[in-house]
């Protein structure tokens, strides 16, 4: 009646629902947990080229640099339900043509037991700053916003922003020099 398979079927259910059950409670206990800190970002340095746009009609677009200094203590966010965070500093801005233009300039990975105290100074961006057409130039209202996604070991993937973000106003005039 009770064969080998058959307890060993009921053991094999049975411990995968109490790991279930345990995987739940790990979710549970951290999904309301506000993920927030404060951020402090600070721009050094601006400039503007219009450079050749190989990717659509023969068209000049606008080329943005920025170099940044970015501080904040993300310890708070690390719990035991925390494996790695991807941080990412992104550039939101209005043109005539787009209501809303989200452009990533910088992103980092932050495993569990790394430092968790950001202190960069004088970063440059680590990916383009292109915008379709001429929208960077004098644009007054640039905002760049740390955000992370926080990947946990059990439950769902939370896209968080952080406490701080900085307005930059772009320069009207575009740099003629060849170095950043």
């Amino acid at each position: 009646m009770n064969t080998v398979l058959s307890r060993a079927n009921s053991l094999f259910a049975f411990s995968l629902s109490v790991m279930a059950a345990l995987t739940f409670g790990c979710f549970i206990t951290t999904a309301f947990k506000d993920r927030r800190v404060p951020v402090d970002i600070h721009v050094s340095r601006v400039m503007l080229k219009n450079v050749d746009d190989f990717t659509g009609p023969r068209e000049r677009s606008d080329l943005g640099f920025i170099t940044f200094d970015l501080s904040a203590d993300i310890k708070p966010i690390f719990d035991w339900n925390v494996k790695q965070l991807f941080l990412y500093l992104s550039a939101e801005y209005a043109t005539k043509s787009n209501a809303l233009n989200q452009v990533v300039l910088w992103d980092k990975i932050v495993l569990r037991g790394e430092s968790t105290k950001l202190n960069l100074r004088d970063m440059k961006s680590k990916y383009f700053f292109f915008d379709d057409g001429n929208g960077l130039r004098a644009n007054k209202n640039i905002t760049l916003t740390l955000s992370w996604n926080v990947v946990p070991n059990a439950g769902i993937l939370p896209l968080v922003m952080g406490s701080g973000h900085m307005s930059v106003p772009f320069p009207e005039s575009y740099e003629t020099t060849k170095s950043y």
